[in-house]
């Protein structure tokens, strides 16, 4: 019976440490969106406690506080369930393969895998786990490590132009300022180098924001910013000056709108989001026709030029719309992005459950 106990206690350790190496693999080193079933059950965890702690929260700038904490303790929860499960499982080994007891193994255990080195092993099996402890331990702390610049590198990047955003279409950013501003300065005609940039950011933010997940929940420094409202108010200024405004037609505007609604879809696909496949012009957006109008009147109150046939270009501006519409503002609803029209002031709500987080979203 007891090698039975033994071979069961070896196969159950062998798995749990299997279970972290494969984690701390797809999370940390794969370089594209991979299923972490592990890594889903904590974030999902973590968001309803954060869930009960916001419940009674009154103001946004409450959330707000709140839920930038929820992303860095997701990532150091991580690394601290990690690190039970190797001790768990080494503890296991130890005391199959010593038999001195529960509280002994896991003494050999922590002292292996954190290196502290004031348990020493007896026999050369038992040094050989010791040596493995101790290395999953340092290779698990340095991939941390490793991790945290790459992360933090990506957030910067990202919100670098959520910030050059703020100059050009205020706070909170808005596509009717955007375009009133550009036409005071003269360069509504000449806004090429814009749509360019967000043409590149997007497809940035498509790669690691399903790569590196957390990236999304990660807030921006001022609470009143976020990455999403940023994303839609630049699709539609880019939307609205290829429909609405008459000042040609903008080939990089149209670019910058393919790869905006291609980016979006893309995060929400990881998350489980619902949105139509494949939309067409004439689908229902969450912008009605009189919030267009009136955005419009706004413009021609600065003096921007407009095209002459009302019905058409209403049909045109949600006809691009309708690409990214349900995707914003589902995302927006789901990141608790901060008040800004035509997105988060429209926002749905969005669960993440532990059958959605990583699962892509089946075309």
């Amino acid at each position: 019976m007891e090698v039975v106990r033994d071979i069961a206690l070896c196969v159950v350790g062998i798995a749990l440490i299997a279970t972290v190496v494969d984690a701390a693999l797809r999370t940390f080193v794969l370089p594209r969106g991979s299923v972490v079933r592990l890594t889903r059950a904590i974030s999902v965890v973590i968001s309803r406690i954060f869930e009960l702690i916001l419940r009674p929260a009154k103001t946004y700038e409450t959330r707000d506080r709140v839920m930038a904490l929820y992303a860095p303790i997701v990532l150091m929860m991580m690394v601290v369930v990690w690190l039970v499960m190797l001790i768990a499982a080494f503890t296991m080994i130890f005391l199959a393969v010593e038999g001195r007891g529960v509280s002994r193994a896991f003494s050999e255990a922590g002292s292996s895998l954190f290196t502290l080195g004031f348990e020493r092993p007896h026999g050369d099996v038992a040094t050989v786990i010791a040596f493995l402890a101790a290395a999953f331990g340092l290779g698990l702390v340095a991939l941390l490590i490793a991790y945290l610049p790459t992360i933090y590198s990506s957030f910067s990047r990202r919100e670098v132009l959520v910030a050059y955003l703020t100059a050009r279409a205020g706070t909170p950013p808005s596509a009717i300022d955007l375009l009133r501003r550009a036409h005071l300065i003269d360069r509504l005609h000449d806004l090429d180098d814009l749509w360019e940039k967000f043409h590149l950011w997007f497809a940035e933010l498509e790669e690691t924001h399903t790569s590196q997940p957390l990236l999304n929940f990660f807030r921006s420094p001022s609470p009143d910013r976020s990455w999403v409202t940023a994303a839609g108010s630049i699709l539609d200024a880019a939307s609205l000056i290829n429909s609405t405004v008459d000042a040609g037609w903008h080939p990089m505007a149209g670019l910058c709108v393919r790869s905006g609604y291609t980016a979006l879809r893309a995060i929400g696909d990881f998350f489980g989001m619902d949105y139509p496949a494949d939309p067409q012009p004439g689908d229902p957006i969450t912008i009605s026709r009189e919030e267009w109008e009136e955005a419009r009147n706004q413009l021609a109150a600065t003096g921007v030029p407009l095209r002459a046939d009302l019905d058409q270009a209403w049909l045109d501006f949600a006809g691009w719309r309708v690409n990214y519409d349900t995707v914003l503002v589902t995302l927006a609803g789901l990141m608790q992005a901060p008040y800004a029209p035509w997105s988060s002031d429209r926002s749905v709500r969005f669960r993440v459950t532990t059958t959605a987080w990583g699962r892509r979203r089946q075309k």
